[in-house]
């Protein structure tokens, strides 16, 4: 596990279902987010258990100073071609806009990066999502696409940007290290 200044990143474990289930229910949260919604115990239950040990997948739970504060991890590893997808979600709404999101990109990207050898890190941001676009600028993405009309929410199409991060142009702050 890496650790940053006083935040974490663990593996997500069952413990964490009622904590997933509870942040992207959180209006406040879910706006920008893609689930079939509202998230229920049982079927969280069944995405865990049909998830938890897949290679192609990483989530782990963001921890703040020893509290569990949201998730992040990457989707759609692929070792033929070393690329993966970065998804973030501060679900603690006291703990929003304290660069909690940052902190945690830069962990699950050293991660990326040193650990499994990627080269490149994409992150999906809505048009509108303002503030998720300024967080990943922080750590060297790239906006390298304009998606117009890529999903539906309840029928009405939605534009995303596409961003890349890469190995080669990626610094590690001083201050991450391993810790077992």
């Amino acid at each position: 596990m890496y650790r940053y200044k006083d935040l974490v990143l663990r593996k997500f474990e069952f413990k964490d279902i009622p904590n997933k289930i509870e942040w992207i229910n959180n209006t406040a949260n879910n706006q920008f987010l893609h689930y079939d919604l509202p998230l229920e115990y049982e079927k969280t239950c069944q995405w865990f258990t049909k998830n938890k040990d897949r290679n192609d997948r990483i989530d782990t739970v963001i921890e703040y100073q020893g509290e569990s504060v949201g998730l992040i991890g990457l989707l759609g590893i692929d070792m033929r071609n070393l690329k993966a997808e970065k998804y973030t979600v501060i679900g603690d709404t006291s703990k929003k806009e304290e660069g909690l999101g940052t902190r945690a990109s830069f962990l699950i990207l050293t991660y990326a990066f040193e650990v499994l050898k990627l080269n490149k890190v994409v992150t999906y941001i809505e048009v509108g999502n303002e503030s998720s676009l300024k967080m990943n600028f922080k750590f060297g993405a790239h906006v390298e696409g304009y998606l117009r009309h890529d999903l539906l929410r309840e029928g009405n199409p939605l534009d995303r940007y596409v961003l890349g991060t890469y190995r080669e142009e990626f610094s590690i702050p001083k201050g991450i290290y391993w810790e077992d």
